[in-house]
């Protein structure tokens, strides 16, 4: 079982397999939340320009067939078949990944303050521009690549930020700190990372026809100085000790985006297990980010008897309740090791409806909860 949204993709692809043929597209509202116009238009195509060109050659060729494999295997319940072929990862990544990076994108955006990408202080006077100290991201479940994209489009855009009524030596001062992005997941999905992150990275290659003017405005999305994205093949529930620890220990922010309920499914005790784990890992004013479908619940079994509970309450029972009675010692006071810092138990990201990509997008709806390890 994949920390990477198979259970996810599972449910999707019984819906699209049911529903009827997709309403036109003059039907899909933009967005309606003032937070989302935020995000420029263009930065949004840019993003999802990355993976049209990440994924051309399955975007521009018959698409369908091969979706439909996918969504066959995923529907199925035989994510080894649906996870174990480069041409499926790269299919479902072209397919759910897009709208779910410009969601995750509207999100870090907003809880950017929460999560101080910026750096204050870039160093002592005089100190060179790569001493800033990076900005550590861990993704579990983040093969398919939407994190990554939207954590690229974050670093881009708190790089064109212009702070208002500051002056020059106060601007020079608060810029984005270095990114570094670990992308973690149990099927092997360096492929599709290691392809979104070039696009990302790399100057965009012109047609040979291109105007002189094009091809001198022609750069990376990103400076390659200013991120690093790497991919890790680990399944969290099983990862031995030391493995799991050489991410997490220097962690800025942990994410779990559509990941975490697909852990309590395949096994609550192994997950409340890892959650604790991670508790004793990370360091103090670490972040963890964890968004998931709302009105997600989870089975327990206690004494016989089955009973289902909201992911928001497991999450929060582990992380405020049990993580902190652990550490409790007899007859001293209960020491809490998390604070919840912000949450959402509903929230839309509407595609703008300027956006353009080979295939239908869909708008995405979620729960958020952010915590702060003390």
């Amino acid at each position: 079982m994949a920390p990477n949204s198979k259970l996810n993709a599972k449910r999707k692809a019984q819906r699209e397999s049911t529903k009827q043929p997709g309403k036109p597209r003059a039907e899909r509202r933009p967005n309606e939340d003032s937070k989302a116009q935020y995000i420029p238009i263009e930065l949004q195509q840019l993003l999802l320009n990355i993976f049209r060109n990440s994924f051309a050659e399955h975007l521009s060729s018959d698409f369908a067939p091969l979706l439909q494999e996918v969504k066959g295997h995923l529907y199925n319940r035989d994510f080894a078949t649906a996870f174990g072929k480069n041409e499926y990862l790269e299919v479902y990544a072209a397919r759910w990944s897009p709208s779910r990076a410009l969601g995750y994108l509207d999100l870090l955006w907003e809880l950017r303050d929460h999560l101080e990408f910026v750096s204050e202080n870039s160093g002592a006077d005089g100190e060179e521009e790569n001493g800033r100290k990076s900005y550590k991201v861990v993704c579990l479940g983040g093969g398919a690549g939407a994190e990554v994209v939207a954590l690229g489009g974050l670093q881009k855009l708190l790089s064109t930020l212009d702070p208002q009524e500051e002056g020059d030596d106060e601007k020079k001062k608060k810029k984005p700190r270095r990114m570094e992005i670990s992308a973690v997941d149990i099927a092997d999905w360096n492929v599709v990372v290691e392809n979104l992150a070039q696009h990302l990275t790399t100057t965009p290659v012109l047609s040979k026809y291109a105007s002189a003017a094009a091809k001198a405005a022609n750069v990376p999305f990103a400076n390659p100085e200013d991120i690093s994205i790497t991919f890790h093949q680990h399944d969290v529930l099983q990862a031995s000790t030391p493995a799991i620890n050489s991410q997490l220990a220097e962690a800025s922010l942990v994410t779990l985006l559509f990941t975490l309920n697909e852990l309590y499914t395949t096994s609550l005790p192994l997950t409340q297990k890892f959650l604790l784990h991670v508790t004793s890992v990370l360091q103090s004013g670490a972040l963890l980010l964890v968004v998931d479908s709302p009105g997600s619940y989870s089975s327990v079994t206690l004494n016989g008897a089955e009973k289902k509970y909201p992911m928001q309450w497991l999450l929060d029972h582990t992380l405020l309740n049990q993580a902190s009675s652990n550490k409790n010692e007899r007859g001293k006071e209960e020491i809490a090791s998390w604070e919840k810092i912000t949450e959402d138990d509903s929230r839309w990201f509407r595609l703008d409806d300027r956006l353009q990509y080979p295939i239908e997008l869909e708008n995405m709806r979620m729960q958020m909860h952010l915590y702060r390890k003390l």
